[in-house]
């Protein structure tokens, strides 16, 4: 189905296509492109610390499930990947759509604004990042609003950054603030960094998306939910049957996957039951956080765009690991290398759905055509006449919507306000027919025509 764009959101695309890139389109790979193509890793050495904590605790409480283990990997605050390391970019373990090509993050700040105005244009605009990484995605966004200032007019707008890691912290308030961000003097405060940005938008910091404030808000989650521990489950003769983490019985310091004998709380409660694949991974805690979400959509309004590689329920053994742009075996060396696995859209919107509407998933190709990258890139090489620049926007192009590349590999997945895309209610008087303007098509997820 083909719509026109609104008037207002194609104004708002047309004035930041105006704006040359500011920084080189695309990361010198350096050899290595993303982490979604890789090649197997040579072997490396054991990180003792982690392997210790694990293999003790196997052998005190017994196996463990891989969500469990995927948890103690990441996120352990002594030795866990995303808490010591800086991962991200060439010199890291993965690179991410916003190193690569800033038009990136520049259109989903257009869609932002887009659904922004779509509300009603509220006078707060909350908008709320999951996983900020170094704080590229944000800080092209907060480029577009800026550009943008006029269309905002008054709106009080402010950024607030879920990120666990302490590292990521700081690199983020570095990009965002520069010296302007101080730490929380209490370990336990809620907002544990805040800061400034130099058009003067507050940024603050937290641990937890509860402790971001209620009020109209629009989420983003750019390769967030692909890191949040998931559980395996494969089904057997006897019914399904969890996939848990053991110490190898002929090497102590290694670890090895094992098919738990019984039923577990999470075999039995997570599977569905029309479930036809043999093999299922199911992150529960990535449905708590769209459950989360969406209530806050619901009762607050707002918007939610999530992107990431994944699946509408098809695929079934997706967990892997990365390190150094390569392959990497989940069980080696735990908290050396970055472990994700595909997301489950068709999981997402079944927890979302019953508070909130859910659109997609739709390829990222699709998307970032349907926001008007084509027509951006257009502009681009025109009034650019270095060939080193030109070479690296158009390898940037290739590599974001190419399909046997990230165009068809990563999705965008969205959560919108009930009202949103609610028909336009007709007023019927005495002489007069009046109609409420119909909603704005939503940017992205419709096969816009610009006219």
């Amino acid at each position: 189905m083909r719509a026109c764009l609104g008037a207002k959101t194609q104004q708002l695309i047309s004035r930041v296509f105006i704006h040359p890139v500011g920084r080189s389109a695309a990361v010198r790979w350096r050899g290595a492109q993303s982490r979604l193509f890789c090649s197997p890793s040579t072997d490396e050495k054991p990180q003792p610390s982690m392997l210790r904590h694990l293999t003790s605790k196997i052998k005190s409480t017994g196996p463990v499930t891989v969500a469990e283990y995927m948890r103690e990997v990441l996120t352990n605050p002594v030795t866990g990947y995303y808490v010591k390391n800086n991962m991200l970019g060439p010199e890291g373990d993965f690179i991410t759509s916003p190193e690569i090509s800033q038009i990136f993050g520049e259109l989903v700040g257009v869609w932002i604004l887009s659904e922004w105005m779509g509300a009603g244009q509220p006078k707060q605009l909350q908008l709320v990042e999951l996983g900020p990484g170094k704080g590229s995605l944000a800080s092209d966004v907060l480029r577009v609003f800026g550009q943008l200032r006029s269309v905002l007019g008054g709106a009080s707008v402010s950024l607030h950054l879920v990120e666990v890691s302490p590292a990521l912290s700081r690199l983020q308030a570095q990009n965002l603030t520069g010296d302007s961000s101080q730490e929380a003097d209490a370990e336990d405060e809620p907002v544990y960094r805040s800061g400034e940005t130099a058009a003067g938008l507050p940024v603050s910091w937290y641990r937890r998306l509860d402790d971001v404030p209620t009020g109209f808000s629009i989420f983003v989650a750019h390769e967030f939910f692909d890191a949040l521990p998931i559980h395996k489950f494969q089904r057997t003769e006897k019914g399904w049957r969890e996939v848990m983490v053991d110490i190898d019985p002929d090497k102590e310091d290694q670890l090895r996957f094992v098919v738990a004998p019984s039923p577990t709380l999470s075999s039995s409660t997570l599977v569905q039951a029309d479930e036809s694949r043999s093999h299922v991974e199911v992150c529960a805690e990535g449905g708590v956080i769209v459950q989360q979400l969406a209530r806050r959509i619901a009762e607050d309004g707002g918007a939610a765009l999530i992107a990431d590689y994944g699946h509408d329920g098809t695929k079934t053994d997706t967990f892997r690991g990365f390190k150094g742009h390569q392959l990497h075996d989940v069980l080696s060396s735990p908290g050396s290398a970055d472990l994700t696995a595909d997301v489950d859209f068709s999981f997402l919107r079944r927890m979302a759905e019953s508070d909130v509407a859910c659109l997609g998933p739709v390829t990222q190709r699709t998307f970032l055509k349907n926001m008007g990258i084509d027509s951006r890139m257009q502009v681009l090489l025109r009034n650019c006449s270095d060939p080193s620049t030109r070479k690296q926007l158009i390898s940037s192009y290739d590599m974001l919507t190419n399909p046997s590349k990230m165009g068809e590999r990563f999705h965008f997945f969205s959560l919108l306000h009930h009202s949103r895309l609610a028909k336009p209610k007709k007023v019927e008087g005495l002489t007069l027919e009046k109609r409420s303007p119909a909603p704005l098509p939503v940017a992205g997820f419709t096969k816009l025509k610009f006219s």
